[in-house]
């Protein structure tokens, strides 16, 4: 339903446009390698895997290709991610009926798309001024775990969810936990709720 709405909102704006549909990230990959297109719309949450990984691959495919995120969660959960991973603009499901057109012709025009608080966010983190959120310094993977442990999953569903080890769960915990210098997964949920980095 979101995707049938978003494509209306486009198609009553761009006419003539072609438009692709993807129900999950091995198919946004394969639209994105097989046609030539002039922007992709890529969700964060998705069947398969994370929109940030497939992000990447669409970077490292097609450089040029301008890419607007729009997600369920909030700016402060993955925006600078995003931008920092080749993004061309970040929106959030709720604003998209009212900017997504704007947004779309901004970053095909060669800009970039922000919201006015993440815009502000960002000039106050390239000032200085500000320190930098700790789950900033985790990679895109430990984020993914983070995350996961935050909402309460334990080590052997996060393993089978991303298929990977155990082993390798309980590794990338104790490098989010000394990272964030947190000691515990108590510590973790407290500072994810905390920070609105869980739903």
């Amino acid at each position: 339903m979101v995707r049938h709405g978003l494509k209306q909102i486009l198609a009553d704006e761009f006419k003539r446009a072609d438009f692709g549909e993807a129900r999950n990230a091995q198919e946004a990959l394969d639209l994105v390698w097989k046609e030539n297109w002039d922007v992709a719309i890529l969700d964060i949450t998705m069947p398969g895997r994370s929109g940030l990984d497939v992000l990447r691959e669409i970077k490292k495919s097609k450089p040029r290709l301008p890419v607007l995120v729009l997600s369920m969660h909030p700016e402060n959960q993955f925006a600078v991610r995003v931008l920092k991973r080749g993004a061309s603009g970040y929106m959030t499901k709720e604003s998209a009926p009212v900017e997504l057109v704007g947004a779309v012709k901004k970053v095909m025009a060669g800009g970039r798309y922000v919201s006015a608080s993440l815009a502000e966010k960002l000039a106050t983190n390239l000032s200085g001024d500000s320190q930098k959120p700790a789950q900033e310094l985790l990679s895109d993977r430990e984020f993914q775990v983070f995350r996961l442990i935050a909402g309460g999953r334990i080590v052997s569903e996060i393993a089978r969810e991303l298929s990977l080890s155990v082993k390798t769960i309980s590794t990338y915990r104790s490098r989010i936990l000394e990272k964030m210098e947190l000691r515990n997964n108590a510590e973790l949920m407290h500072y994810a709720m905390q920070h609105q980095l869980v739903e």
